[in-house]
């Protein structure tokens, strides 16, 4: 958003949004969303629960490799800001595209508090037959204390994605800013005057990024675990 500067003439647009960035956002809505399905109803579908959150995994740590190799506006060098950006911002003081400053905070927030929700998950256990894929490598009081932690910080991400949709309707209505808009075709309608286009972020770093999450997906789904010996085989009493 910008404020303070003239916007470019109607009809303008600039690309922001590169298309890993936009897939890495929809992929996370889906896998949030099967998660919270299965994790509220339970029963059979605790497995596909498992796998959202393995899938929650890799998808943040591709995010989190993104933010350095992506293009411009990916990059967390270009939407970390400190709290003078963010009072810019709040006395309508700062241009920008991409995230803005209290954007900027909100996507930190999701993503951590995603992580923290999918890995507390992995060695977390539902006390009847589900038990995540790293539950082998604590003992069960550690798992239930995991447990309960992923259990109530739900809440807490429940809440903060409650705050981005409100956000995005807000600019919506207020300020004609159509951002679900943006994040699926990567364009900006009617950028501020003078809006660089992203840059960078090409096809070799998306294979770096993508190798990094699936490679933390694989940790995460517990392959490495070496499986348990078989039982051993008794002799008849007779």
């Amino acid at each position: 958003m910008c404020f303070a500067l003239p916007r470019a003439e109607r009809g303008a647009r600039v690309y922001v949004w590169d298309f890993p960035t936009r897939l890495f956002h929809w992929s996370l809505v889906a896998a949030v969303v099967v998660a919270f399905v299965t994790g509220f109803t339970g029963g059979n579908g605790m497995d596909i629960h498992g796998k959202a959150g393995i899938a929650i995994v890799g998808l943040v740590a591709f995010r989190l490799a993104w933010g350095f190799l992506g293009s411009t506006y990916a990059r967390f060098a270009t939407f970390i800001y400190g709290p003078k950006a963010v009072l810019a911002y709040l006395r309508g003081q700062w241009c920008g595209l991409g995230h803005n400053p209290l954007g900027a905070l909100s996507v930190i927030a999701l993503l951590s508090v995603s992580i923290f929700q999918a890995v507390t998950g992995l060695f977390g256990n539902d006390d009847i037959a589900f038990n995540g894929p790293l539950y082998g490598l604590v003992d069960k009081d550690t798992s239930d204390g995991f447990t309960g932690w992923h259990r109530r910080s739900v809440w807490l991400l429940l809440a903060l994605i409650a705050l981005h949709l409100a956000a995005i309707g807000w600019y919506a209505r207020m300020k004609q800013q159509a951002l679900v808009k943006t994040m699926l075709t990567g364009w900006q309608d009617n950028p501020p005057a003078g809006a660089q286009a992203a840059k960078g972020g090409g096809f070799v770093a998306f294979l770096i990024a993508a190798t990094i999450g699936i490679g933390a997906a694989w940790v995460a789904s517990g392959a490495f675990i070496p499986p348990p010996p078989p039982p051993a085989a008794t002799t008849p009493a007779w």
